[in-house]
């Protein structure tokens, strides 16, 4: 069995456009990340899926707004619009992406008192999400992953991946960022000194 895997990171309505936290042209790595799918033998996705009153919602505190950052338990945490709600059609996946090979599918962000950007670790960087076990159960060695965002769940994802021990790569042509005030050249410029491979 081939021992590479393909990650696919939150591609899902709310972070296409028209949805709760849309990232501009998100939905144009569709046609991209399907061919990713269809040319890897391992596929995993992953699926942002938060309670309703989720703690990283700006709707949650009082007098804030979303994008500004607050100090939780864990360290910085950016304010978000409410999105990807449990069971809402802002959580499904993109309705045209090819999600019949995924051998598995990560939920994260689903405890409410902590966010949950990388696919491996929440935002603890300590609670994990049982991906790097099942990996390496699984013989898995080497990680590809594409998705939203770039900079947010696509970067915290492949770092923690060379932190677990995989040789990573990211596929950029098939990522979108939100880039918040410069996040994605500083998430660019962290992945790079991590040793994770920009293709």
């Amino acid at each position: 069995m081939p021992d590479k895997a393909l990650i696919v990171i939150d591609v899902q309505n709310d972070f296409c456009p028209g949805g709760a936290l849309a990232v501009e042209n998100g939905d144009e790595i569709v046609p991209l990340v399907n061919h990713l799918i269809a040319s890897h033998h391992n596929v995993v996705l992953t699926q942002d899926w938060h309670p309703a009153d989720h703690s990283s919602f700006a709707s949650r505190h009082e007098g804030r707004q979303p994008f500004e950052t607050i100090e939780a338990s864990y360290g910085p945490q950016t304010l978000w619009p409410d999105h990807c709600v449990q069971g809402s059609k802002g959580a499904d996946f993109h309705p045209d992406l090819d999600r019949t090979k995924a051998q598995l599918v990560i939920r994260k962000g689903f405890r409410a008192e902590i966010d949950s950007y990388s696919a491996f670790f929440e935002n603890d960087h300590e609670t994990t999400t049982g991906l790097a076990g099942y990996l390496k159960e699984r013989g898995i060695r080497e990680v590809v992953l594409c998705g939203l965002a770039t900079d947010f769940c696509v970067g915290f994802s492949a770092l923690d991946a060379v932190r677990c021990g995989f040789k990573t790569s990211v596929v950029m042509q098939a990522c979108r960022a939100i880039d918040l005030d410069g996040s994605l050249a500083a998430m660019t410029e962290r992945m790079r000194a991590a040793g994770v491979h920009l293709l």
